[in-house]
Order: C-alpha cells, then sequence, then structure tokens
C-alpha cells in the first residue's frame, strides 16, 4: 500500500500544544484548496510513491516519539488513515494537521487531529466541513490562521457561535506575512478570548522552507 511523499524530515514541532518537541514529520503530496496564504504550495506536486512499511522503516530511523503528518492536505488520500493507524499501532504520538474539507471521521481516535478551519482571506472559507466539528475530541486542536482584523472578527465569532473552546484547545495563529504577532497579541488579550495564540517557531528558526 503506497501513498505520494513529499518529505520525511526530523525537526521542531512550530505549532500547536506541542509547539518545540523533537517531531517528525511525514508530508504527503497534493491538496484539492488553494488557500491564499499557503506556506506548502511547493507541496502540491513531486514527491516519490512510497508504501507504508518503507515509511515507517525511515520515521524509525529518527527515534523521535512524536509523528506529523501533514501536507499538502494528507486525508486526500484515502491511505492516509491507513499510515496513521499503523504509526499508532507502533506506539508514536501522532498528530495529523488537515485543512478541514476531508471529513476527519475516518481518522483513527488515537490521533490528535490539528483542523484548519479556514477564514474568509484564505478565499477558502466555503469549503469548511462544519460537520467536522461533531467529531472533535478533547485531545484534538482546531486553528484559525489570521490574514487581518476581519479575519479575526470572524474567527471570534466562530468560536463563541459554536462554542468551540469547550470542544477542545483553539489556536489564533497571525498569517507570517500579513498580520503582525503582536497585533494578535494585543486583539486576544482586549477580547479575553479563550484561544491560544501562537506564532510559528519553525519561521522564526530558520525562515520558510521546506524541510523545517
Amino acid at each position: 500500500m503506497a501513498l505520494k511523499i513529499y518529505e520525511i524530515f526530523h525537526s521542531l514541532q512550530g505549532e500547536t500544544s506541542r509547539i518545540g518537541l523533537p517531531t517528525v514529520f511525514v508530508r504527503l503530496t497534493g491538496c484539492p484548496m488553494r488557500c491564499t496564504y499557503c506556506d506548502t504550495a511547493y507541496a502540491f506536486n513531486g514527491g516519490s510513491n512510497m508504501e507504508i512499511a518503507d515509511i515507517m522503516q525511515q520515521v524509525a530511523s529518527y527515534g523521535a516519539h512524536y509523528v506529523t503528518v501533514t501536507g499538502g492536505e494528507p486525508l486526500a488520500q484515502k491511505e492516509c488513515r491507513d499510515l496513521l493507524q499503523a504509526l499508532c499501532d507502533a506506539g508514536y504520538s501522532v498528530s495529523i494537521e488537515t485543512g478541514g474539507a476531508m471529513d476527519i471521521s475516518v481518522v483513527d481516535p488515537r490521533v490528535s487531529v490539528i483542523l484548519d478551519i479556514k477564514t474568509p482571506a484564505s478565499n477558502e472559507s466555503e469549503n469548511n466541513r462544519w460537520g467536522n466539528l461533531a467529531y472533535l475530541k478533547a485531545a484534538d486542536e482546531v486553528k484559525f490562521v489570521l490574514c487581518n482584523r476581519a479575519d479575526y472578527d470572524w474567527a471570534k465569532q466562530k468560536v463563541q457561535e459554536l462554542k468551540l473552546n469547550e470542544k477542545c484547545p483553539i489556536l489564533f495563529s497571525p498569517s507570517y506575512h500579513e498580520l503582525a504577532a503582536t497585533e494578535l497579541a494585543g486583539w486576544v488579550l482586549e477580547d479575553h478570548l479563550p484561544v491560544r495564540m501562537q506564532v510559528q517557531l519553525h519561521k522564526v528558526l530558520w525562515g520558510e522552507k521546506p524541510g523545517v
């Protein structure tokens, strides 16, 4: 059973509540969405087919406990669910980063789902699969990447309207080139929002490039 893999690498987790933890990243090729702020457009194409056994062998070579399956959009490849199961069966602590347009009900319940809800400025908000919220677990996290004040106000309304903070932790992240982190931090503090404001640690350390 093979998947199209763009890259497998060892780095520090740059986002989520696992920020700073040494993690193996398995990046799958391809994504059906085209967000305006996408920082992994290089993974839309390319990569190579790898059997799950070979992926597992390369992941094991790094000796890390944490594994993140990402993309692109990893759930666009149906074999991704088999990879997730294999990783969990092997004893790894596994998370998946998904854009929110794909069905997360197929994900192994042992996996922590990082669900990215697309904001209006992403130009992909119409593709949010709101039914996914019914499948969120306490171990999952919902992420909003925000480009401007209008995005922030929209996300704030969604958090309150859908009571998202009662389902799982909520992450607010500034779009790297569009919104200053200090500005977003000020809004979160002013509104006393029950969210975790985050910046992308890997970009602070190494900049915006593959393999980090």
